[in-house]
């Protein structure tokens, strides 16, 4: 599995949405990313990668394309 395919699947599997609904998809737009799906999507991210994220990414971390550049600092390349 690809490191896109991992990180899809953590949005699509937390968020309870396809895949094709990742692309562009912000923090709060939709009902199932609020505060506590964000906290879930995180730890789903942090499993899937072995990582642990900075509070400061955590925070950071609005948007599906946001996530992959945060992931970048941690070495985890979507190339």
């Amino acid at each position: 599995m690809t490191n896109l395919e991992k990180y899809t699947n953590a949005f699509t599997e937390t968020l309870e949405i396809t895949p094709d609904q990742v692309e562009g998809l912000e923090y709060q737009a939709i009902p199932a990313w609020d505060s506590v799906g964000h906290m879930t999507l995180v730890a789903a991210i942090e499993d899937a990668f072995g990582i642990m994220m900075d509070t400061d990414d955590i925070i950071d971390l609005s948007s599906f394309e946001k996530g992959k550049e945060i992931l970048g600092k941690y070495d985890i390349s979507f190339e």
